[in-house]
């Protein structure tokens, strides 16, 4: 591979890392999702560069790859408090004299008509 492709190569990955690295810390996943078939095409095209010339993109992945990682991490977070407030909102669980839990099972939402 000549040598200005792969630097131009290199190039192009190294500001599409910095812009991933910009979405990841605004929270624009949308984004990330768009960059991701030209992150592996230049990837991609690398192969065969020196190991030199990409030791600091592996360092931006692997950063990238952190950030993606906690993002997800704090995605799930979300989704179980949120499961957990809706289960909550279903049921009210107490405990008896005993220590025992019990659910109390709220399928019928009671509603105030208004009447004019």
């Amino acid at each position: 591979m000549a040598e200005n492709n792969i630097d131009d190569v290199r190039d192009a990955l190294d500001d599409l890392l910095n812009a991933e690295r910009e979405a990841l810390l605004s929270g624009d996943l949308d984004q990330i999702g768009r960059m991701v078939s030209q992150k592996e095409t230049l990837i991609a095209s690398l192969s065969g560069a020196d190991v030199l010339d990409i030791t600091r993109l592996q360092q931006k992945l692997a950063r990238n790859q952190i950030l993606l990682d906690r993002a997800l991490l704090g995605i799930r977070s979300v989704a179980n408090r949120l499961g957990s407030l809706r289960r909550i909102r279903r049921s009210l669980e107490t405990y008896d004299q005993s220590g025992r839990k019990s659910a109390l099972d709220s399928t019928n939402q009671s509603r105030i008509e208004k009447r004019a």
